[in-house]
This record gives C-alpha cells, sequence and structure tokens, in this order.
C-alpha cells in the first residue's frame, strides 16, 4: 500500500472554523490523503473557540499553537514562527489555508519559504481597499499559492487580471455555505435564541460590527450608532457584541447609551448555531462582516453592508446585499425600505450548493495523486 500523503490545514479566527470543517470531512473520502488540524489560536477567545469546534463538528485539534493577541506584526511574525518549527518537524506535502486572517498569509508564506505547496481556499476576493489589513493577506496569499479556490467567478477573473496562470485556478463554490447547509436544520431544532429572546420570526433586525476602520475611530462611530438608534425604534436591533466593539464602546463612553437605546438588544458573541438562527429568522441584517454578506444571500434575508465597498460583488449583484457605506442618512432609508418590503430577494449564486469542499478534496487528491 502507498505510503500516507500528509497534508496540513490550518484555523485561526471563527471564519476558519466554518470553511475547514467541511473540508475535513470531504477529505475522508481519500484515505491516503492524511490531514493534520493546526490550531494557531489567533482567535484567543478559549470558551467561544470551544463552543465553534463543537457545534461544527470539527477535529480536536492536532497542534494549538496559543500566538494570542497582539498587533499585525507581531501576531504574524509569532505564526510565522511557530508554524515554520511545525514544518520542519513534520513536512507535509501540502498546507491548506482559509480566508484572509493573518493566520492564512503567516502560514503560505511559512509554507512557501520551505518549498511546500499551499491550497487557498476563498481565493481572489476584492476589496480594492489596501487600507484594510485583511485585503493585503488576501492578494499576497494569493500571489505565493499554488491551488487557488474560488467561490465566484468573478473572484477568478480577479486573479487573471493580476497574472495568475489559469492552471492554478479551481472554482469550487463556497465552503462557508456548505457549513451553513448542513447545519441550518439543526439550529432551527437545537438553538433556543429565539425564545430566550422573545422574538418571533421576522419581528427583528440583526446587527454585527467589529471592523477597526468603522469602530475604532469615535468619529466615525458616533454618526453610525446615531443611525443605527433610529434603525432600532423602528425594528428591534439585536446585535451580539464583538469583543472589539464592546471595548471601544466602553472607552468612548457609548455602552450606557447604546444599551438604554429603545429597541436595542445586546448580546454576547454567540455559538454558530445560535447565530445562524438569529440571522435567518431575521427581517433584515446590518453588517461590516463579508461571511455574513453570503450566508444572509443564501439565507434569502435582505443585508445592508456598512462599509464603502465589498470584496464579495456577487452578494450584490445576484445575492440579498446592498453596500450602504457609512452614511447615516442611508443606513436609515435603506433600512426603512426593507421594512417597507422594499428589501432585495436575490438568489443562490452558482455553485454554493453546499458541495464546494467536495470539489475541494477531489482537486488536492488528483494533485497529490491519493
Amino acid at each position: 500500500m502507498s505510503a500516507p500523503v500528509q497534508v496540513i490545514c490550518v484555523v485561526g479566527a471563527r471564519p476558519n472554523f466554518m470553511k475547514m470543517a467541511p473540508i475535513l470531512e470531504a477529505l475522508k473520502a481519500y484515505p491516503r490523503l492524511r490531514p493534520t488540524l493546526v490550531h494557531t489560536g489567533q482567535h484567543y477567545d478559549r470558551e467561544m473557540s470551544e463552543a465553534f469546534f463543537r457545534e461544527l463538528d470539527l477535529p480536536r485539534a492536532d497542534l494549538d499553537l496559543n500566538v494570542g493577541s497582539g498587533t499585525h506584526g507581531r501576531q504574524t511574525g509569532k505564526i510565522l514562527e511557530e508554524f515554520e518549527r511545525i514544518l520542519l518537524e513534520r513536512p507535509p506535502e501540502l498546507v491548506v489555508v482559509a480566508g484572509d486572517v493573518n493566520s492564512t498569509l503567516a502560514c503560505a508564506l511559512a509554507s512557501v519559504k520551505l518549498h511546500v505547496p499551499v491550497a487557498h481556499v476563498e481565493a481572489g476576493l476584492r476589496s480594492r481597499n489596501r487600507l484594510m489589513a485583511e485585503e493585503i493577506n488576501r492578494v499576497l496569499t494569493d500571489r505565493i499559492s499554488d491551488y487557488l479556490f474560488t467561490t465566484s467567478r468573478s473572484a477568478g477573473d480577479n486573479l487573471r487580471s493580476e497574472g495568475i496562470e489559469e492552471g492554478r485556478i479551481h472554482f469550487v463554490g463556497n465552503v462557508m455555505i456548505d457549513t451553513l447547509r448542513r447545519l441550518e436544520p439543526l439550529a432551527r431544532e437545537r438553538s433556543r435564541v429565539l425564545e430566550e429572546l422573545s422574538l418571533a420570526p421576522g419581528s427583528y433586525a440583526v446587527l454585527t460590527l467589529h471592523r477597526p476602520e468603522l469602530v475604532d475611530s469615535r468619529e466615525t462611530f458616533l454618526p453610525v450608532l446615531g443611525a443605527l438608534e433610529k434603525v432600532a425604534a423602528a425594528l428591534k436591533l439585536v446585535c451580539p457584541l464583538h469583543p472589539r466593539t464592546r471595548r471601544r464602546l466602553e472607552e468612548f463612553g457609548l455602552l450606557e447609551r447604546l444599551e438604554k437605546a429603545p429597541g436595542m438588544v445586546l448580546l454576547g458573541p454567540r455559538g454558530y448555531l445560535d447565530f445562524l438562527r438569529l440571522t435567518s429568522a431575521a427581517r433584515l441584517v446590518l453588517t461590516d462582516s463579508g461571511g455574513i454578506q453570503e450566508e444572509t444571500t443564501v439565507l434569502g434575508v435582505p443585508c445592508l453592508t456598512l462599509r464603502p465597498e465589498t470584496e464579495r460583488p456577487v452578494t450584490v449583484a445576484e445575492g440579498t446585499n446592498t453596500v450602504v457605506g457609512l452614511d447615516p442618512g442611508r443606513i436609515v432609508s435603506e433600512s426603512l425600505r426593507v421594512l417597507e418590503g422594499k428589501g432585495k430577494a436575490g438568489r443562490v449564486p452558482e455553485l454554493w450548493d453546499g458541495r464546494a469542499a467536495e470539489r475541494i478534496a477531489a482537486v488536492l487528491a488528483r494533485a497529490l495523486r491519493a
């Protein structure tokens, strides 16, 4: 029997968990492929991290680098150093990274410097905003990866326009949607979050905010919060607060104001099943998250993106997403349009069918002759 083919799969922050879970499951169809799961520990909330592993049915990480928080340079450097050590101790045939967090770039960079091929899941997404750390991570990871797995045809077009060879690009669909489709029935069955909060389906909106460009500046954040207070007065607004957002609200002296705002419901971070239940039953979602733009498109829930641009234009062109920027007037007016029944209906994009991970595994198995 041929020797096993060692593959390292990397997770570091919550979005990675949703992307890697279906890939690890799909790799089981190829017994010669032996995945090792490495958790960099970039997402350092241990309790939340454990909850996501449990709910997504992810296997326990074989190795945990425990890098924790820090500046971009410090965190990226620490991951690079620790992951290089892993590669030297147990050299794999391939490393799989996903998304656009610091772990993605650091592990890809450590790999290629040691001549280990890299597969990048969710390649080719572009916001054209180089002020976003994620955009830098995306562009650089794509340049050095050997296998580029895209979620949309426009992502492939981005890669080609940057000179990426056709043979490296594989349009496979969206692994985030694999996870959503698998767990949506379970969220309806098991999550009691609507009952806990006394919410009826369609009677509320969901809000998530976490990006530094918005929450780290009081001058930027304050007028947006004023608009959100007006939205909450018209439709109950449920907000699971990201730790970063809560810290900034406290620093800016705005947390108590928001807690007292009519219609505003502030929560702590929620696990995947509770959050999926909340968003799937919402009338409207307001967010600065890329992944949530994709999930709402598949769920058929109108989404307003509180950013000047999106790296996921397919959610605007085909889905339920509208980019409203940070203009308070537009945030309110577009929210009211949804309440008047004028929100986008959209359709599910091509290959967002719950089988993206199977396509990825098939490509890797062929490439590795497994």
